[in-house]
C-alpha cells in the first residue's frame, strides 16, 4: 500500500499542493474510523464514490462521510442514463488507488461535489491506502479537480 501513498505524496508534491498526507497505525476505512484516528469531527470527512455510465467513463460523487450519493441526481446532473457503482478491479484501473484509500483528486475522471462538502474549510480524504487520509482545503481540492459543485446526496 505504501507504492499508492508515494504515488499520491509526488503528485501532491508535482503540483505544489498544500495537502497534508497522514499514515496511520490502524485502518481508516470508514468514516467512524477515521474521525477517531484524527481525533476530527466526522463532518470533516468525505467519501469518493466511483461510478462508471455508459461510455465507461469515470464519475466521482464527493459526499460528506455521513451522505449517501443518489446515482439518480449524478444522472440528471451530467444529463445521461444512471450511472453504475465501479467494482474494486475498475476503481484502481480508472484512479490508480484501491478501495479505501481513493483520494479526491489526482487521476482523469468526472468529479461532482456534493455542496453540504464546501461547508467546511478543509477536509479529509482517502490517502492513498485504507490506512492514510489527506488533508486539504475544499478550495484546493476543487481547484485541482475541476469539480463541480451540485446536489448529489440522497
Amino acid at each position: 500500500m505504501e507504492k499508492y501513498e508515494n504515488m499520491l505524496k509526488k503528485y501532491i508534491q508535482e503540483n505544489n499542493l498544500s495537502a497534508e498526507h497522514y499514515r496511520l497505525s490502524g485502518s481508516c476505512h470508514s468514516v467512524e474510523e477515521a474521525a477517531q484516528a484524527m481525533q476530527a469531527p466526522s463532518d470533516l470527512f468525505v467519501k469518493n464514490i466511483c461510478l462508471i455510465d455508459e461510455n465507461k467513463r469515470l464519475i466521482v460523487a464527493i459526499v460528506k462521510g455521513k451522505d449517501r450519493a443518489s446515482t439518480t441526481l449524478v444522472g440528471k446532473v451530467l444529463n445521461i442514463s444512471k450511472p453504475r457503482l465501479a467494482n474494486e478491479i475498475e476503481i484502481l484501473e480508472y484512479t490508480g488507488f484501491p478501495v479505501g484509500g481513493v483520494p479526491s483528486f489526482g487521476y482523469k475522471a468526472v468529479f461532482l461535489v456534493d455542496p453540504k462538502v464546501t461547508e467546511q474549510s478543509y477536509i479529509y480524504t482517502g490517502g492513498g491506502s485504507a490506512n492514510s487520509l489527506i488533508k486539504i482545503s475544499v478550495e484546493e481540492m476543487l481547484e485541482i479537480n475541476e469539480g463541480l459543485v451540485v446536489k448529489i446526496r440522497r
